[in-house]
C-alpha cells in the first residue's frame, strides 16, 4: 500500500516555484499553449514532469529544448483521447441524425405522422445517450491519470489501451488514486473560479483587461497541468512499483543548466 508520507499533495502546488527557472519554463509553456497544433507539446511536457517525479528529480519541471519530442508524445496521447472519445461522438450524432431526418420527413404532408414519431424517438434517444455519455466521460476522467502514467513508462500508442492493466492499478490502489483524482478536480475548480473572478473584474478595463484575461487563462492552465502531472507522477511511483523488472520508465527529462 502507498505510504501516507509518499503522497505529498501540498508539494504539487509549490514545487514549480522552487525551480529558479520557473518563470521561463512556465511562461514559455503558457505561450505555446496559445498556439494551435503546437500546443499539443504541453501534453508531452506533462509526461516529462511525470517521469521526473517518478525518478525523484530535484527540479521536476523539464526544459523546452526537446520540443519535437514533446509534440510527438502530445500527438500520440491526443490521438488516443480521440479514440476513447469515439463513443461520445456516436452518442451525440446518432440522435441528432434521427432528429434531422424527422425534420426532413415533416416537410411532406403525407409523412407528418412518421416525422413526429421520428422526432419523439430522436428526443428520447438523445436524453438516454446523453446520460450514458456523461457517465462515460466521467469514467474517462478517472482512467486518464493511469493512461498518462502507463504512457510515461512505455511511450507507445498501444500503452494507452492496456485496459486490463489500467483496471488492475485502480483496484489495487483505490484510496491513493481517488485521493489524487479528487485533489486534481478540486484544484481545477478552485483555480478556475479564482481566475474567472479576476477576469470578471479585469474585463471592465478596455484592451488591458483582455490581455490580462488571456495571460491569466494561459498561465493558470499551465499551472494546473503541472499540478496534475506532479500528482500523476507520485501515484505512478506506487502504481508501477510492482511492474515487471524488464519494463522500465523512460529516462527523466533532466534540466540543463
Amino acid at each position: 500500500m502507498l505510504r501516507e508520507e509518499a503522497l505529498k499533495i501540498d508539494k504539487a502546488f509549490s514545487y514549480q516555484f522552487e525551480d529558479i527557472h520557473w518563470p521561463r519554463k512556465l511562461g514559455l509553456g503558457a505561450l505555446i499553449s496559445l498556439v494551435p497544433i503546437l500546443n499539443l507539446a504541453i501534453v508531452g511536457y506533462m509526461v516529462g514532469i511525470i517521469r521526473n517525479v517518478a525518478h525523484d528529480v530535484a527540479e521536476p519541471l523539464p526544459e523546452w529544448d526537446k520540443l519535437g519530442s514533446k509534440f510527438r508524445e502530445g500527438l500520440i496521447l491526443t490521438a488516443a483521447s480521440l479514440v476513447y472519445a469515439g463513443p461520445v461522438f456516436v452518442a451525440i450524432c446518432l440522435p441528432l441524425g434521427v432528429l434531422a431526418a424527422s425534420g426532413i420527413v415533416l416537410q411532406s404532408s403525407d409523412w407528418q405522422a412518421l416525422g413526429r414519431s421520428l422526432g419523439g424517438v430522436g428526443g428520447v434517444l438523445f436524453l438516454c445517450l446523453l446520460g450514458l455519455s456523461l457517465c462515460y466521460t466521467l469514467l474517462l476522467s478517472i482512467i486518464r491519470p493511469v493512461i498518462m502514467i502507463l504512457f510515461s513508462r512505455d511511450g507507445t500508442f498501444r500503452s494507452c489501451f492496456r485496459l486490463r492493466e489500467i483496471l488492475s492499478i485502480l483496484t489495487r490502489f483505490p484510496q491513493p488514486f481517488f485521493t489524487t483524482w479528487v485533489v486534481i478536480v478540486l484544484a481545477g475548480v478552485v483555480i478556475g473560479l479564482i481566475v474567472g473572478f479576476i477576469n470578471l473584474i479585469a474585463g471592465w478595463i478596455p484592451c488591458l483587461g483582455w490581455i490580462v484575461g488571456l495571460a491569466l487563462a494561459a498561465g493558470s492552465t499551465m499551472y494546473i497541468l503541472t499540478i496534475d502531472a506532479y500528482l500523476f507522477g507520485q501515484f505512478g511511483i506506487t502504481a508501477l512499483a510492482e511492474a515487471p523488472s524488464d519494463i522500465a520508465l523512460h529516462e527523466p527529462q533532466r534540466n540543463q543548466l
